[in-house]
């Protein structure tokens, strides 16, 4: 029952709100990434969700506009200004997903969208399952991971979320999500 309606419920439910609240925040970060770098505030680009269909993603942009797509484990090659690493070491760059999760094409809770170039990732994705539930802002791979995260590890970890998705997971997912919160900062 919370897999079939219960889940989506509560992504439209907790987006919605999060959206609203945090409405004056998201126009601060917006304005904070206009300022700190040229070009847009919020960073677009394709990526593969629900059974392998691409949707248009988004993120506050925290790199230059010239930079291309690259998977978060190539970052060290990348020059990011100040605000731009605040951005990423929060996880603030992240808020604007909230509408990916308003309009379906995201969970809260789920595999991270992967590039479409990410090959390998994906194919491991459709071998164990793990193309048949949304991607998310959040997963079992991410709290259990760390950047560099070797692809078969990651998509075991993808393939065992989607496989067993239950309120219970999820309640532990954000719980240690928010933990995150806490480790000390990635050096790029």
């Amino acid at each position: 029952m919370y897999e079939a309606i219960g889940k989506r419920l509560l992504d439209v439910s907790v987006a919605g709100l999060a959206l609203l609240v945090l409405l004056p925040v998201l126009l601060l970060l917006a304005i904070g990434a206009r300022i700190s770098s040229p070009g847009p505030a919020i960073f677009r680009q394709q990526r593969v969700g629900l059974n392998g269909e691409l949707f248009e993603f988004y993120k506050f942009r925290s790199m230059p506009v010239d930079t291309g797509d690259i998977s978060s484990d190539k970052l060290g090659s990348v020059q990011i200004r100040p605000f731009g690493k605040f951005l990423r070491r929060s996880n603030l760059d992240e808020l604007p997903q909230l509408y990916n999760v308003l309009r379906g094409d995201m969970s809260l809770i789920g595999p991270r969208p992967p590039l479409p170039s990410q090959l390998d990732l994906l194919e491991l994705r459709k071998a164990n399952g793990a193309m048949s539930c949304r991607p998310g802002l959040t997963g079992l791979a991410q709290v259990k991971s760390y950047d560099g995260m070797a692809v078969v590890e990651k998509a075991r970890y993808d393939g065992v979320y989607c496989n067993e998705i239950s309120l219970m997971r999820d309640v532990l997912i954000v719980l240690q999500t928010v933990g995150y919160f806490f480790r000390p900062p990635p050096t790029y």
